[in-house]
Parts: structure tokens; sequence; C-alpha cells
């Protein structure tokens, strides 16, 4: 069946050109995203269900209507045999929900019935309304051409009384029905983020979830379903998602007594009660599911371009991002602007484009007791504010950017001792500090303006290209004392919807700016912040090796384009020392960054450093918005990691490897080289070597054999077609 199936997906129409349609005799929605279809019909009941989510479909006589499942016994009822799209909880529905509501009068059953729909381009918005009260609830549906199809809701009490939301998803993901399904999905802590999990799904519900207020570093709105055939990086059925959310967020992947898996995710039901008043909405973050044929890889190619096209600003017309130098390794609070403009010399001479000044410059910011909230210029430490600095700065051919954290507060503060009411609390409670710090009320409107302004004011009278956005804590007594004690829990949406805006109208008023996601490392990864940011913070570990595995998770994840990667002074997070050129190559995997400490640095250092960054500088473009194939993991027990990254055009491509350990003299494994020209003739050159001429038949099939021994070695082969 394959080729005919591959034969009719090339005769189908371009992407745009009746993407989403309705076929009114089977009342079925046929959504076509580029090699994907997804399908949905409406039953007799007039519920909405699920009928498919694959590889493209090219008959529409070929799709089975929808229709209501037999109970299983009095016990399962048909309301919770028979898939929903979007299900109410009502009707005696024992899975999952999509939506929980409490009316004024006690009333918590919801049925939502199909009413209407309407097609524009590439959406679909279905109307659904509760059969008894006015609740209504309209599924939005959008599909792109890498595979990828976005839903979200919005829920409308059109009810005279206020009503209770206790649970509001943006949708639900339905499997084949079937056993042996196995999810992937990313775990960690500070310094340990985005560590992959593999384990099977067994009958029951799994919470992925964030309560802490942001994204978070223990778990990640992102997953991955495989089976129930076998599945590798290059072969088998993958389904996969995320949440576009950086508030508290929550994935719930069940299996049912009736071997049907579903994925649920949006806003998380913990501390969630969220009161509409009559006339009132409220709009669920987007949840973007994908899927493909051709393995975890391909899953993440996929979802990587999705994510350069229509997520990162700019899209395709974005720039790559600039090789960077932060200073905090170097002088921590201790800034002024003789010891900066000596460091920013010395990064500029290795070829360094951006010079980031980290924390100590504004307020009485001496140390972590003090000084978070007052965002001016400290005089004694800049006597002339930043303009000088900022003009070293660029007449060395730099750009200038800037640490912030705006979201926090020092009670040893003029902001806090102006506006104690402003940080997060409980009346007549404690109020819990975090590196000597507290969180501000972000839902407040007062604050957000007040950030707002100062962010505006120091960007509108400086040179700044850059901020690096920090968030050093979580959420702890997440109180709102000044509203009623009904509406205090809208805190959490607010909070998130607030930081959203200060950061769009930021970049509304200065488009030039750029501004990088830290959350104490990546406690905000996600592709919420992802649509308003150019690159995040990955982890403030940097110890190289560690960051192998960090990189690889975050990689089936997120695109390499927008992951910073620092090389940074040794001994560092364990203790450990790798050579300099280890450090670089694992770095150059993404975006890369320096943070050593560069007055320390000996002439050997800064030649190998000036080297590493031209030779990055050489293959930027094709690290940060090629194809990446992962050749070999830094899990796998021999220590040997590599990583492809191809140009979209073919005619560059980039090998990392990397050997954490020899072990009893064995070579490292040869490397099969994936998506490359088998026709074609390649120049090949392993770093510091001479070049040779091979085919792509050969680099793939035969392979490439690499040279490395010994502890912590590393090298790179450019790939360049002729």
């Amino acid at each position: 069946m394959r080729p005919l199936i591959l034969c009719a997906f090339l005769l189908a129409p371009a992407f745009g050109a009746d993407s989403i349609r309705f076929l009114a005799e089977k009342r079925v929605f046929v959504l076509d995203a580029g090699p994907n279809t997804y399908v949905l019909g409406l039953n007799e009941r007039g519920e909405i269900q699920p009928l498919y989510f694959g590889q493209r479909l090219w008959r529409d006589q070929d799709l089975p209507g929808a229709r209501t499942m037999p109970e299983w016994a009095s016990f399962d009822r048909t309301s919770t045999t028979t898939p929903q799209e979007y299900p109410g909880y009502g009707a005696g529905l024992f899975v999952e929900p999509g939506l929980k509501v409490t009316l004024q009068n006690g009333v918590r059953d919801t049925v939502l019935k199909y009413v209407s729909h309407e097609i524009k381009g590439d959406t679909l918005e279905i109307r659904a309304k509760d059969l008894g009260y006015d609740l209504q609830v309209s599924l939005f549906y959008h599909v792109y051409p890498q595979g990828i199809v976005e839903k979200h809701t919005v829920i409308t009490n059109k009810t005279p009384n206020v009503l209770t939301l206790e649970s509001a998803q943006s949708g639900t993901l339905h499997l084949p029905q079937g056993e042996g399904y196995r999810l992937t999905y990313l775990y960690g802590r500070w310094a340990g983020e985005t560590q992959m999990v593999h384990e099977a799904i067994n009958p029951g519900v799994k919470v992925l979830e964030s309560r802490r207020g942001n994204t978070s570093h223990q778990a990640n709105p992102w997953f991955a379903i495989d089976g129930p055939e076998p599945v590798s990086e290059t072969h088998g059925p993958v389904w996969f998602g995320a949440l576009g959310w950086s508030g508290n967020w929550r994935l719930a992947v069940e299996q049912t007594p009736h071997q049907q898996v579903r994925v649920t995710g949006g806003l998380n039901t913990f501390d969630f009660a969220h009161t509409l008043k009559p006339g009132e909405s409220l709009e669920t973050p987007p949840f973007y599911l994908g899927f493909t044929d051709q393995g975890f890889g391909e899953a993440s190619r996929a979802f990587h371009r999705f994510q350069r096209e229509y997520i990162l600003p700019g899209g395709l017309t974005s720039k790559a991002r600039p090789i960077l130098y932060n200073s905090w390794e170097a002088t921590t609070f201790d800034v002024n602007e003789q010891g900066q403009t000596e460091l920013a010399k010395k990064a500029a001479s290795l070829g360094v484009e951006r010079f980031v000044m980290d924390d100590g410059w504004f307020g009485a910011r001496n140390d972590d007791h003090a000084g978070l909230g007052d965002w001016t210029v400290n005089p004694k430490k800049f006597p002339n504010g930043l303009k000088g600095l900022i003009a070293n700065v660029k007449s060395l051919g730099m750009d200038f950017g800037l640490w912030v954290e705006p979201e926090m507060v020092n009670p040893n503060s003029d902001l806090y001792r102006a506006h104690p009411d402003w940080a997060m609390h409980f009346p007549d409670r404690p109020r819990s500090e975090a590196r000597n710090q507290l969180i501000l009320n972000m839902a407040r409107d007062d604050a957000k303006e007040h950030i707002f302004t100062v962010l505006d004011k120091l960007v509108s009278e400086n040179e700044i290209a850059f901020l690096k956005w920090d968030m050093n804590r979580n959420a702890s007594e997440p109180g709102w004392p000044e509203v009623a004690p009904a509406e205090q829990k809208k805190m959490w949406l607010q909070y998130t919807r607030n930081v959203y805006e200060i950061i769009d109208r930021l970049r509304k008023k200065h488009p030039g700016l750029e501004i990088e996601s830290c959350s104490g490392g990546g406690g905000r990864i996600d592709l919420g912040i992802l649509r308003r940011v150019d690159q995040v913070w990955t982890s403030d570990n940097t110890d190289a090796l560690d960051r192998l595995k960090i990189q690889e998770g975050y990689t089936q994840a997120y695109t390499p384009k927008a992951m910073m990667a620092w090389v940074t002074d040794v001994p560092n997070f364990n203790g450990r020392s790798t050579p300099l050129a280890f450090r670089f190559l694992v770095a150059m995997q993404g975006s890369l960054g320096i943070g050593n400490n560069l007055n320390h640095w000996k002439a050997e250092d800064f030649a190998l450093a000036k080297k590493m960054v031209a030779y990055y500088k050489q293959v930027r473009t094709t690290v940060q918005t090629g194809k990446l194939y992962r050749l070999a993991s830094p899990r796998d027990p021999s220590g040997f990691q590599s990583s492809q990254y191809v140009a979209e055009d073919g005619k560059q491509s980039v090998v990392f490897a990397t050997l954490h350990s020899q072990q009893y003299g064995r070579p490292v494994p040869i490397l099969h080289l994936q998506g490359l020209d088998e026709k074609a003739v390649y120049r090949v050159t392993v770093l510091d070597g001479r070049p040779v001429e091979l085919s792509g038949a050969s680099l793939m099939h035969r392979g490439l054999e690499l040279r490395l021994g010994g502890d912590y070695a590393a090298t790179s082969v450019l790939i360049e077609r002729i």
C-alpha cells in the first residue's frame, strides 16, 4: 500500500487549498495538516467524536462516520465507552473531562452537544453547548504544513448567573485503540533539566504537571507516545504534543479499561477555580499535536521546523542567534564600567557578537540580599549611567545586553518598602523567602504597569539590544487579598497573561529588542514563552558532560536555534575538569555562548577559542536551522555521543562527536550519517584534518570512522556538497 499512498499524496492539493472540509453526508470534518490527517465526526447524539489522527488520507470515501459505542455494563455507560473530542463532566462520564463546571445553584453536570461550525482557511471552529443551560464552548483547530494540529477552546458563560470552572482543558488526543504504547516525557530539577524518561503506558492515569506558577524544572509540557510496534529514532509511529503555556499546566495520560489511550492537556486543575460572570469567557492555552511514522528523529525535526516558522518571533525571517559573552562568572556582582569594558575587549578579540552584563548593575545590589525591584543604575558603580559602557561595547563591534529579574523583589529594596502589598502573600501568614527574595504578584495591574514602565524606560534611554529575563524562585503563599476570595485563584492565569503582556508590549515598542527566557536555567521553556522570546537558557548547569543529556532531552521537544549553550570555566558544577575543546564542541551543538572568566585565560586558550568561534560561524546556520539527526545518544553505556545537522538546502552538514572515556581500547562506533543525497559527492573535513571526497551513499551506508580515544575527546566534521 505504501507506493499507492505516496503517489496519492503527491497528487493532493497544495497546503492551504481545502485543508479543512466538512463532509455533510457523513457529518465528518477532515483536517489535512501537511503529511497528516485529523478526522472528527458528529454521532447521532450530537457529540463530537475523534475518528483518526495519522498519515495523510487521500480518499474521503474511506472515512467512517461517527457512532455511539455500546455500553459495557451499567458501570460503563456509553458516555464513557464512546470517545468524545471534548467531554464535559456529566452523564456518567468517568474518563478525564475537558470541562468541569459548577453552577451557582450547585449543578455540576455538563453535557456538550454540537451546535454549528465555521471553516476559515486553515482554521476550524466547532461550536457546542450544554444540553440544558447556556454554557457555550467553541473548539478551535488550526492546521500547519509540518503535520501539526493546534487546539484550544473558548468557554463562554451565557447563563444569567456566575458559574465556576473547575477544569478547563485545551483538548484531548486519542490514540488508536490498543495496548503496548510507551510514553516519553521530560523531567528534572534545578541544574538537571530535560532528562528523558521512557515508560510503558499502563491502565490508569499518569499526570505530568507544574503547580509552581511557571513551566518548572521538574517537568516540561511536552510528551511523545510510540508503539505498539517497535519504534526507534528512524522508524515507527510517534504521536507527540506540547502545551503553549508558561503557568500551571497539566497533561493527563490515561489508558482506560477499554484499551483507549488519551492525553488531555491544559490548565492545571490544582488550586483552580475560575469564575465566569454572565457574558465572560475563558480562552485556554494552545495544545499542539503531531504525528510521524518515521520515529523520534522525524518527530523532533517536524516540531523544530514548525517552531522556527510559526512560533519563534520573526519566523523564518528571524536572524541567526549571535555568539554572546556573559560576564557573570567573571565578575558576579562586582561590576563597573572599567572592569566590564576590559572583559568586552577580550570577548571581542574572540569574535563574540554580543556582550551581556549580568547581575549587580542596579539599586543597592552588591549581593543577592538587596536591590531586586529597583531597576535603576547603581550610581556608585556607574556614575555616568550605562551609556559609557554601551558605547565602549559597540565600538568593539558588539551589541549590548543586560540581565534583569523583573518578577522578583528583595524585602531590602525601595520597591518593597513602597509597595509591600505587591509581593505575593496571604494576610497574617509568613512570607517565605527563597534566594532572599519574594515574588511579585504580577496578576495585579499596578505591579504589571510598574514593571513595564521601568523596563521601557531602561530600554528607551539606553542602546540595549537584549534582555536576559530571569526568574529565580517559584510561587509560595499565592494570595491576592485585594480581590474577593472567590476570585483569588484567577491569580495563576492572570500572572502568566500579564508577564506575556509586558514582553509583547516591550517588543512592539522596541522592535529590535531581543529577549532570553531564563528561570534559574530551564524553569520556563515552553511554546507559550517561545512565541515571545528569541532564545532560552537551558540550564544553570554548564558542565559539558551533564549538558549532553540535558541538550538531548531539550532537542526532543524544542529547536536548537533557541537553545543557549555556554562554554564556562572548570572545574564547575560537579568538580569535573574537561578540556576547553570538549566544552566548545558540546556548546556548539546549540546556540553558542561563552561565560568564562577571560581575565584568567592564557594565550593558548584565546587562540583555541578564536578558532572555535570562527568554525561555529561557518556552521551556525546549519546548526540553528538545519535538520537534526541524533546519531548516538549520550545515554549509551559506551559514553559516545554524536549529533548531525543538515542544512535545509542540503549544501552543508556538520557532525559533532564526543567521547566521555575510552573503554578496553575499543574504537568508537562507525557513524552512519543521515539526510544526505546518495548520488552527491561531498567534501569531508574532520576538524584539524585534510579534506577528502566521499559520496553520500558511502557516508550513509559504509559510514564514517572517527578516531577518538582517551577521556573527554571531541571532534567535528564539516561536510560540504560539491
